[in-house]
């Protein structure tokens, strides 16, 4: 899909029960994040429908106002659409890119070079979980999902409390025991020091 067929999708308030939830197609032991305060922290977003408006779990940016979550599924699924429920005012990230199905997670520097499947505004002030259609037809038989959240009023950090799925599986479950390989060039820590060291490089040039 060309960057001219990027989506801008609206989004909905949701009440009641949710009886599409994917949430028991989601590998959660294999999903993992970049640039977070605490790694382990992307696996707590994942969660039931019946916590999603928990605040007490959530995850963070440790360097800057980007944070990317990869999810895989331990079955194929058709998404329809992505649930979230974002951190407020200067923590809120503003910006959501999607990629589908990669084998491993998207990097940052990857995410420069694909296109993504969806780009969201996502909405500003909100509460709740908030609901965003996913209409493209990259999402129909869904293996994996890369989520680049960004840009903050802020530009320091954003704050993450709860993804969700809706939509249907598309396969048998398969088994989702198998440890994630995460490439050594992709492994957060890595990743985390090299903005570290470039963020405190741009601070001595503008030192006084």
């Amino acid at each position: 899909m060309s960057s001219d067929h990027l989506t801008n999708s609206n989004s909905s308030e949701l009440e009641g029960t949710d009886l599409a939830n994917l949430y028991g197609s989601v590998d959660k032991m294999n999903v993992h994040g970049l640039n977070l305060t605490v790694p382990e922290d992307a696996q707590a977003l994942i969660k039931p429908w019946d916590e999603r408006e928990d605040t007490t779990k959530f995850a963070e940016s440790g360097v800057d106002d980007q944070i990317i979550i990869h999810v895989p599924f331990i079955q194929n699924v058709r998404v329809k659409s992505i649930l979230l429920k974002l951190g407020r005012g200067d923590v809120q990230p503003t910006h959501l890119r999607i990629y589908a199905n990669h084998t491993h997670i998207v990097d940052f520097s990857e995410a420069d070079d694909f296109t993504p499947n969806l780009n969201i505004t996502l909405s500003e002030g909100e509460v709740g979980v908030v609901e965003y259609p996913l209409r493209a037809a990259a999402f129909t038989n869904v293996f994996s999902l890369s989520l680049f959240f960004s840009d903050s009023p802020g530009s320091d950090s954003i704050r993450l409390y709860y993804i969700g799925f809706r939509g249907d599986a598309r396969t048998h479950k398969k088994e989702g025991n198998q440890k994630l390989n995460i490439p050594a060039s992709n492994a957060p820590d890595a990743r985390i020091i090299d903005r570290l060291q470039e963020k405190s490089a741009g601070q001595q040039t503008t030192a006084r």
